[in-house]
Order: C-alpha cells, then structure tokens, then sequence
C-alpha cells in the first residue's frame, strides 16, 4: 500500500495511504481532497486531475500517451513535470510519491 504526500492549491501537505492497483486521481479524490476535480472520472477526456510530479519520481511514471500530452497542452499551468493523475497507477514501488495538484484552469 503505497503512501503518497499530496501538496494542496494552498500549500497544505497531506499524506494518504493507497490501494495497489487504482490510479492516483482515485487515491486523491477518496481521501477527501477536493481540489482535485476530476471530471470526467478518470476517462482521459479532461485535465481537472492534472498534477505536479516531484522530479524524484518522474522517471518511474509510466509514458505519458498522446491523448494525455494533447489534454496537458491546452492547460496554461503545464510544466515540465506534469502529468495527469488519472493516467497514473499506482502500485508498491510508488511509496513515498509527491505531487502537487496544479493551479486550477
């Protein structure tokens, strides 16, 4: 059960614990987290679910796909390290994962 510290649009760091085998934006959205929208419930077809990744972690990602780089392009607050949450499963090697929920579009 991997541990993932969450920092919030205020700067609140939150840690929660996850089941093996759901992806990151469910694991947020059910800890109680509800800047993390998630529209359209883990579909790939919105970017309310998009995340900061600690660089630490990025390489251990799996490959973004083109449907989620094309979704992280139309957001203002893309960078470098993001990613959408939905897109992200979780498992045990992701212990200790950090993100940062991005700034609302």
């Amino acid at each position: 059960m991997p541990t993932i510290t969450v920092t919030t649009r205020t700067g609140d760091t939150r840690q929660i614990a996850a089941e093996d085998d759901i992806s990151l934006m469910e694991a947020i959205r059910d800890s109680g987290i509800d800047e993390l929208l998630a529209l359209c419930g883990g579909c790939l077809s919105c970017a309310t679910c998009h995340v900061y990744v600690d660089p630490a972690f990025a390489d251990q990602l799996p490959g973004m796909s083109d449907d989620e780089n094309d979704l992280l392009d139309s957001s203002i607050a893309r960078g470098p390290l993001s990613r959408l949450s939905c897109q992200i499963p979780l498992r045990e090697e992701l212990d200790g994962l950090i993100v940062t929920i991005a700034p609302e579009d």
